[in-house]
């Protein structure tokens, strides 16, 4: 019994070392920095630290994407008077989302840039305060969302979109943003093939991404993830 007790306190003692070996062996030296995979290209290291950059942060808190992606475009069009509306509802042009939507778009964007393009957005998260606003202009929910019930957008789980080259051209699909008619619809397939294979484009590589479109409209994408959160009301600063 002895020489078994004395074996397992051996083993167990073999073991600890062996553990704690592999644990110095891991701690990198102070003022090394670790590259980024050899393997990879330029752009996926870019993309890389994009995801890294939203390491830790929770999934619903609020993200302003151009600060953890210079690889977007932005026409917000709700802070200029050239949308539907005929006015301007934002104080200021930004673009942001919840963080698990921030994550959905750069991989989705990622994989643009695979085809030579990337991703343009016209909307993003929109404050309560502002669908009040809009629903003021325009109280109509075939064209705004009623501000009682909130719309994901509010939530922070919608961007309205599209696509342009790497060189900022735009691919044509067939209609402005906020184009309300059949035209702007994804199952009117009378368009000329160039159109639809945009979309097409657009359409499946979201979707692939965890987000789903409106029939009506080609340029609005909503994350199925974030359809529970709550409605917010989180407002930007906007540098005077």
């Amino acid at each position: 019994m002895k020489i078994w007790i004395r074996f397992t306190i051996f083993c167990l003692m073999t073991l600890s070392c062996k553990e704690n070996n592999a644990k110095k062996q891991a701690v990198v030296p102070i003022g090394v920095k670790i590259p980024v995979a050899d393997s990879l290209s330029v752009k996926e290291q870019i993309h890389l630290k994009e995801f890294k950059s939203l390491e830790g942060l929770a999934d619903t808190t609020f993200v302003r994407l151009a600060d953890f992606s210079d690889g977007l475009v932005y026409d917000m069009r709700y802070a200029t008077e050239n949308n539907f509306l005929k006015a301007k509802v934002y104080d200021c042009a930004e673009c942001y989302t919840r963080v698990k939507t921030a994550r959905a778009l750069l991989a989705a964007n990622a994989e643009f840039e695979a085809h030579g393009v990337k991703i343009k957005f016209f909307d993003c998260y929109r404050p309560n305060s502002v669908q009040y606003l809009m629903w003021e202009i325009v109280p109509n929910p075939q064209y705004v969302a009623d501000p009682v019930k909130g719309s994901i957008h509010n939530k922070g789980g919608a961007v309205d979109i599209t696509l342009v080259t790497l060189e900022g051209e735009a691919l044509d699909m067939g209609t402005d943003f906020d184009f309300f008619g059949k035209r702007a619809y994804h199952d009117n397939f009378d368009l000329p093939q160039k159109i639809l294979d945009n979309r097409k484009l657009l359409k499946e590589t979201m979707e692939k991404h965890g987000f789903w479109s409106v029939r009506t409209e080609w340029w609005h994408y909503n994350l199925g993830a974030a359809s529970n959160d709550r409605v917010a009301d989180f407002k930007w600063k906007c540098d005077q």
